[in-house]
């Protein structure tokens, strides 16, 4: 599959029995449609298929960043904001094909997503732990 970004081949990375298509160039992930909601339910998130279904109803968010196209269709992605404060920008094929996440956009859905609707357990840390070591969070500048 290419990379919607930079149109490179991306490599499969496989996690629990979900395949991610991942950017070594750019670092980042596209999830077919699915992969994300599993990943997210398999450590706890049990709100993550509503959480999803209501995405694909958000407005589309104004950016100036480059659109972007389905890997699997081609057509323009939409934009959509996740989130208040620091807004997560993620790509959402129309067709429901999957979401692209730019480097960094995947462990910083989960961090709020993990603010809003704490899992079941202590998989939160597993989880983060290995979106943050796979995916590299870009590190916030001054003091929380």
């Amino acid at each position: 599959m290419l990379c919607p970004v930079c149109k490179n081949d991306m490599i499969v990375v496989e996690y629990r029995s979900i395949e991610l298509d991942y950017c070594n160039d750019c670092k980042g992930v596209w999830f077919d449609s699915g992969e994300l909601e599993l990943l997210l339910k398999s450590q706890g998130f049990e709100e993550a298929k509503a959480f999803f279904d209501d995405m694909l109803n958000f407005p589309e968010a104004a950016s100036s960043e480059k659109e972007r196209k389905c890997p699997i269709c081609g057509r323009r992605m939409k934009k959509t904001a996740i989130g208040e404060q620091s807004k997560i920008l993620i790509d959402v094929c129309r067709d429901e094909h999957g979401l692209w996440f730019d480097w960094g956009e995947v462990a910083q859905l989960i961090k709020h997503l993990a603010g809003e609707r704490p899992p079941k357990g202590d998989s939160r840390e597993q989880v983060i732990s290995f979106l943050e070591e796979v995916f590299k969070a870009p590190q916030q500048s001054g003091s929380d």
